[in-house]
């Protein structure tokens, strides 16, 4: 019974295996190219500049590329990466992880514990934006993985990225689709994006279609404009948004006071009580109106999380 245990022993570890997602590969070196994407010179030249830095720092910066994440995020097998290699010494938590994944066209920069002063997450961001995301695009992994691992260097050293770099990851210097913000991929905007501006924009429309009550919700809903479109486009972008509302909004809302309906569900508010427009049901109080779909409901916001310090891109 005993033998028989052991037998099955190689079966349990190989399920866990296959259900927990990527298999973490060997640390082989500084570079470890399994993607195949690097010139020997490249590799050659990285190993020496990483050996040197480490000699003259103590720091530990580990490049790794796989051709897939095989669905897994980068996220999350960057820090299995950065744990399993255990990158920096035990006392410093110095140890930074390079990783790209050329199939997926994703990166990562993991940056341990303790290099987060040096390496925040925004300038982690800056390095992947503005310096390797525009060499990724032309399929020069060799110059993008180089001048970034480079940047990272020296950003430990006590440098600054170039001025080329800034515009370019500040979106100055791109010709692409880009922005601020969190490192979210297009997918995630778009999703995130549907959801929030989905609940505000619903709210807004009522706003604007809604006698009386309409202005109400105008000032309701400015610092919603304000703080959450920050999550998808950045403070920028969310600025500007939150300037096209408090001046579309009383702008829409004196076009629509001029329609028929308009007129006429005012009256109704006005002499009735309560008023339809576009199926939902509009009813005045003292407090000055209130609305409904004629069922009960609502909405709820959701909270979100992050995890290890470092920023995330793709290309």
């Amino acid at each position: 019974m005993k033998t028989f245990k052991y037998m099955l022993l190689p079966v349990v570890v190989l399920g866990v295996t296959v259900v927990t997602g990527t298999n973490v590969p060997y640390l082989t070196g500084r570079v470890t190219d399994n993607a195949q994407i690097l010139s020997s010179e490249t590799s050659r030249m990285l190993t020496e500049r990483l050996r040197d830095h480490e000699n003259r720092t103590g720091n530990q910066i580990a490049v790794l590329t796989v051709s897939s994440l095989d669905g897994e995020a980068v996220e999350d097998y960057a820090l299995d990466v950065f744990n399993e290699w255990k990158l920096g010494q035990k006392d410093r938590d110095n140890g930074i992880l390079i990783l790209v994944a050329p199939n997926d066209r994703r990166m990562r920069i993991e940056v341990g514990y303790g290099l987060e002063p040096v390496m925040p997450d925004a300038m982690a961001g800056r390095i992947i934006r503005g310096i390797m995301t525009p060499r990724f695009k032309n399929g020069d992994y060799d110059g993008g993985i180089m001048e970034g691992t480079l940047a990272v260097i020296d950003v430990l050293e006590g440098g600054t990225l170039s001025e080329t770099a800034e515009e370019t990851a500040s979106g100055n210097g791109s010709g692409g689709l880009h922005f601020e913000g969190p490192d979210l991929s297009i997918m995630e905007r778009v999703l995130i994006g549907s959801f929030i501006f989905g609940i505000i924009g619903l709210f807004t429309v009522i706003g604007i279609l809604t006698p009386g009550a309409g202005w109400f919700l105008y000032f309701f809903l400015i610092p919603f404009w304000a703080m959450f479109p920050i999550v998808v486009l950045g403070v920028r972008g969310a600025f500007v948004l939150l300037c096209i509302y408090i001046v579309g909004f009383p702008i829409a809302k004196l076009i629509v006071k001029n329609t028929k309906w308009y007129k006429k569900a005012g009256k109704s508010l006005r002499t009735k009580g309560r008023a339809s427009i576009g199926g939902f049901n509009f009813s005045s109080g003292s407090s000055g109106g209130s609305w409904s779909s004629g069922s009960s409901g609502g909405f709820s916001g959701g909270g979100g999380s992050s995890g290890g310090g470092g920023a995330s891109g793709s290309w």
